[in-house]
């Protein structure tokens, strides 16, 4: 009497028998990193008792992995990635890929050029993911992550278009709002902004957030002027308001840099800070401390944000569908804008 060929168990009993979902036991039987020490023990040990044997054609599909992922940046400055900012940011997706055994290529993607090679990279899948970086208005970079099928993070929202899947940012509009707040409790009378470029939605909101604060304390603004996050600009910004509100006693600035570049106008003019001008900065990077004098500032978490992009990305590429994440901001209080009551 023959027998019947006994029947291969299947990925689903497998998944079954562990108590996993079928991604989670897809990704422990194709050796895909990034799953729990848990999960993958009960995987190992269903497939073991079921005898399980993976069918070699879908292993092949399953673990089609480039092993890399980009960090893109709506930029076309070299020195871009030198730059206090990108580099902390850099350095957060780089400390989180070496837990991975993924690979970072950095692109700046503002040129014709940049577009294209991203649009070959995404085309071609020589990448896994992409994190998006300072997009501007109707970014086109955008549109081009829109048509992917590979997972995309970005880094702060973009200014125009729908809210993105998966997105990192820091609280730009409370920050600012933290920072105008304090300048008004210093009794500061004339409060003026230096802000960043109209296009980028962090200046925006920043903007916003000045607003407001001044909105609440029944106050106006004594004058908005425009950088583009260089210190130039900001020494720039700060003149045309020295010339529009000579009786200007503070300053509230989109970043740190131009914070330093008002800083140097207002030297130049002999304005002492903070006994006639109160200046605050954003971001509370290294170069806040050793500015003269050192800068009030409101701390962003520049390298939690770096490296909560890369968790993001690495999770949504490994199948699962994190939350977006709004990063908190505090305002770290030094001489240039002191506390009420502190001030010599």
């Amino acid at each position: 009497m023959e027998t019947s060929p006994r029947r291969q168990p299947t990925l689903d009993e497998v998944a079954a028998r562990a108590g996993v979902s079928r991604t989670a036991a897809s990704r422990v039987i194709n050796n895909v990193p990034h799953v729990s020490a848990a999960k993958r023990a009960a995987v190992e040990r269903a497939v073991r008792e079921l005898g399980y044997v993976p069918n070699p054609t879908a292993r092949a599909l399953a673990t089609r992995r480039a092993g890399a992922v980009v960090l893109a940046v709506s930029s076309d400055e070299p020195g871009l990635f030198a730059d206090p900012f990108f580099a902390e940011v850099t350095v957060g997706v780089s400390s989180y890929l070496d837990r991975t055994d993924l690979e970072l290529i950095l692109l700046l993607a503002n040129t014709p050029r940049g577009k294209e090679r991203l649009r070959r990279i995404l085309s071609s899948h020589r990448a896994d993911g992409v994190m998006l970086m300072a997009l501007r208005g109707d970014d086109p970079l955008g549109r081009l992550a829109e048509e992917t099928e590979l997972p995309v993070v970005f880094g702060g929202l973009p200014l125009e278009g729908s809210t993105p899947r998966w997105y990192v940012d820091p609280d730009n509009r409370g920050g600012a709002r933290l920072a105008t707040e304090h300048l008004v409790r210093g009794g500061r009378r004339n409060i003026a902004m230096i802000a960043g470029q109209p296009d980028l939605e962090a200046s925006v909101a920043r903007e916003q957030g000045f607003h407001e604060a001044l909105i609440l304390a029944g106050r106006s603004a004594a004058g908005v002027a425009a950088g583009d996050f260089t210190q130039d600009s900001g020494e720039a910004a700060m003149e045309r308001l020295l010339t529009d509100r000579p009786d200007v006693d503070a300053v509230f600035t989109a970043n740190d840099g131009m914070a330093l570049g008002a800083l140097r106008a207002l030297r130049r003019h002999g304005r002492r800070v903070p006994e006639d001008v109160a200046v605050v900065g954003f971001d509370d990077l290294a170069g806040a401390l050793y500015a003269d004098p050192p800068l009030t500032t409101v701390h962003q978490p520049v390298r939690a944000l770096g490296l909560e992009m890369a968790r993001m990305l690495v999770a949504a590429i490994d199948g699962q569908d994190p939350s977006p994440l709004v990063l908190p901001t505090r305002l770290t209080v030094r001489e240039s804008a002191p506390s009420p009551g502190t001030a010599d």
